[in-house]
């Protein structure tokens, strides 16, 4: 009995096994396989195998069907899960302390975060924007946050550090660089972004503001380009140029370069100019003099407490109007100046010997008044007195100011060791008229035929004919009647009125004249410019100038015409045609 009991359960197993082969091997194939292994196996002509092509036709569609439904369900699977999974977390990545380990900021607390090997992206950098998942585990890097706020480098630290400047009555604050900044060359003054932990920077701005002062060139005005004011040109040259082209000699008087020069004189009369061409004079000298030109500055400069600075390789030209500096802000417009005076020290330690001018200058440098309000003069002129007394040696720094106006600068300013040159630049005489005309009237411009000759005149004698009439002691040409304290009574003329910028709205006017002449003849070569056409631009000029100021500004008006009212009593517009007689509704005094 034991032997047969035990004999059947072998065989039961041996049977299953054999059917769980056969049910394995056919699963192994197709219903589509079956049934066409049925229709092999009839014969042709079977009416059974239009039944299989039927049946097989309709397994085509139901398995077709389960795939689109199993596409369809991983889909709306996916779906499910992103609507009910949780949020992943955006952090800050601020370090990276061993493989494989994140220290990471989110939502203001610090963690040490563990960071997935199969990691999507860009390897996360320092700054970085990052994914952690739920468990805080680094998912993804998000590159740099596109917004933050701007701050200004105050002081670069050892190891890269930054210290940047807050708000008033604030302390400054030490920031990390990002990895994207570690080898940059930031300076001080610089902006930078923050991150949103306000703990690194990630980007580097740049100060349009300054960067608009800074010209990229310096100026190609030359000398030569000047007109008249001989005078004040080599003033200017020997003040400037001789200490650079006879160092020896200077270094053995043991004399200092002067630090500032102040430009004055009535508008128009080329002040601008000749510090373009200062600029554009020294930059040349130092350029093509090598080293020898510099010898006496590096010599002053190491007898300063500054830091050794690289040899002048060329000049950078800085150019800002008064007006400009001043904000409606507390406080602003003396951070530009310092902005200014740091990014001129810039400069020099780049190498470059910077100019800084400084054009209407009386009107941030003006006479400080004792008043409780706030004015601007107060702040501004103290500061620009300590930027030129500051540590740092400015004597590698060219600060010229321009002004119309020089008794409104504060006395401060103008002491010898601060601007040490005051160099006035006149109305021009009849000479520097001459100069002057010549700098706009070419000789290739198209002039016009004098007579039936048909002879062309000469550039001077056309010069020669219009300096004549505006020097000439004419009624036409009377402009001004002043009478002073003691009766007299003085006249002034056109030429007492003359300036550059007079002379070239004359010439502008003459050829605007002559162009349209010829638009209208239709023949370029019977027309050009004519002596008539400057004389009628003159009147033009002159016509459109008669308008005075009020009787209260008259005293500060007169002083732009450089002449001293203090003994005038009355000043009065004169009627061209009859002698002594004056517009008295026009009187200003």
């Amino acid at each position: 009995m034991s032997d047969h009991s035990s004999s059947e359960p072998e065989s039961d197993s041996a049977q299953r096994q054999a059917s769980s082969g056969q049910t394995q091997r056919s699963a192994e194939i197709s219903s589509i396989e079956l049934i066409d292994q049925c229709v092999a196996s009839l014969p042709e002509g079977d009416e059974r195998i239009a039944l299989l092509y039927q049946l097989r036709h309709r397994f085509i569609a139901m398995t077709t069907a389960t795939q689109q439904h199993e596409v369809e369900q991983a889909k709306m699977k996916t779906v499910i899960e992103k609507l009910t999974s949780p949020a992943n977390r955006i952090g800050t990545l601020i370090g990276l302390p061993e493989e494989g380990v994140a220290r990471i900021v989110v939502g203001g607390a610090e963690y040490y975060a563990n960071v997935d090997l199969q990691l999507e992206g860009d390897i996360p950098k320092i700054g970085h924007q990052i994914l952690v998942n739920e468990a805080y585990v680094v998912i993804r890097s998000l590159g740099y946050d596109r917004s933050g706020p701007i701050v200004k480098v105050r002081e670069i630290l050892e190891e890269g550090r930054l210290r940047i400047d807050q708000e008033a009555g604030r302390q400054g604050v030490l920031i990390e660089r990002a990895d994207d900044l570690t080898n940059m060359d930031l300076k001080v003054g610089d902006e930078v972004r923050l991150d949103p932990t306000h703990r690194i920077a990630i980007e580097r701005l740049e100060n349009s503001q300054a960067k608009s002062h800074l010209l990229a060139e310096l100026p190609t005005v030359k000398w030569e380009h000047i007109g008249g004011q001989q005078e004040a040109i080599e003033s200017i040259r020997r003040a400037i140029e001789y200490p650079l082209l006879h160092a020896e000699l200077f270094s053995q008087y043991q004399f200092q370069q002067p630090k500032g020069f102040l430009l004055y004189g009535p508008p128009g009369c080329g002040k601008t100019l000749i510090g373009q061409a200062t600029a554009a004079s020294l930059g040349e000298i130092l350029a093509n003099d090598g080293g020898a030109a510099t010898s006496l500055i590096t010599e002053n400069s190491k007898k300063d407490s500054s830091s050794k600075l690289p040899p002048i390789n060329g000049g950078v030209f800085l150019y800002i109007k008064g007006p400009e500096v001043l904000n409606m802000w507390v406080g602003e417009s003396e951070r530009i100046i310092r902005d200014l005076f740091l990014q001129a020290r810039q400069q020099r330690q780049e190498g470059k010997l910077p100019f800084l001018f400084i054009d209407e200058a009386e009107s941030i440098l003006g006479t400080r008044r004792t008043m409780r309000s706030y004015n601007v003069s107060n702040t501004l002129v103290p500061m620009f007195c300590a930027e030129l007394d500051g540590i740092e040696s400015l004597t590698q720094v060219v600060v010229i100011l321009a002004s119309n106006r020089p008794d409104m600068i504060d006395p401060a300013v103008l002491r010898p060791g601060r601007i040490d040159r005051k160099i006035k630049v006149g109305r021009p005489g009849r000479h520097d008229v001459t100069e002057i005309l010549r700098v706009y009237l070419k000789a290739d411009l198209p002039y016009a035929k004098s007579d039936g000759s048909g002879n062309e005149p000469s550039v001077s004698e056309i010069i020669d004919g219009l300096v004549e009439n505006l020097f000439q002691a004419s009624q036409e040409n009377r402009v001004l009647a002043i009478r002073l304290r003691n009766g007299r009574r003085e006249i002034l003329s056109r030429q007492d009125l003359l300036s550059g910028a007079v002379l070239a709205g004359i010439v502008r006017r003459a050829k605007e004249r002559a162009i349209e002449r010829t638009i209208k003849a239709g023949d370029q070569k019977s027309s050009g410019l004519t002596l008539e056409d400057l004389l009628m631009a003159t009147n033009a000029e002159f016509k459109e100038s008669e308008i005075f100021p009020p009787d209260d500004s008259a005293e500060e008006w007169l002083k732009l015409l450089d002449y001293h009212p203090d003994q005038v009593v009355g000043v009065s517009s004169l009627k061209p045609g009859k002698d002594h007689e004056e517009h008295r509704v026009s009187q200003i005094v």
